[in-house]
């Protein structure tokens, strides 16, 4: 690792990915077994944590539950597949959406609405067992 990749504040996530890396380049990544197993063990991990927090930076609430959604059901989907191409297909295919994703969140940032009220609850507590007086005489 270089000092410039060292300064960059990245340094744990890399050693990590170079780490996972040296892994599957290892003779074992021949078999197709064992590399799905990595794959979903060590990168797909990661790669599914990425997306979850880049959707949640979505200042629409309704973007950022889609997001998770989203990525939730296509890595349940793709958790049992054990065809390497496949895998690498999935990995390439989750690697654009994550850039597609961070794109977005940026855009959606400069054109923020006020919160819904689904939010609103979610920021006071969500559970709260009050009862709203129509009113405002309370």
């Amino acid at each position: 690792m270089s000092v410039a990749s060292a300064l960059k504040g990245d340094s744990a996530q890399q050693a990590r990915s170079l780490h996972r890396t040296s892994q599957l380049s290892s003779s074992d990544a021949s078999d197709p077994d064992i590399r799905s197993a990595a794959d979903v063990g060590n990168f797909d991990y990661a790669l599914y944590r990425q997306l979850l927090r880049q959707g949640k930076q979505f200042s629409a609430y309704n973007f950022r539950e889609y997001a998770k959604r989203r990525t939730r059901d296509a890595f349940r989907e793709n958790m049992t597949v054990k065809d390497p191409q496949q895998i690498d297909q999935f990995l390439a295919k989750a690697r654009q959406e994550l850039e597609l994703i961070k794109r977005q969140t940026i855009i959606s940032q400069f054109y923020k609405s006020d919160m819904l009220v689904v939010e609103n609850a979610a920021a006071r507590g969500a559970k709260t067992t009050e009862k709203l007086d129509p009113l405002g005489t309370k």
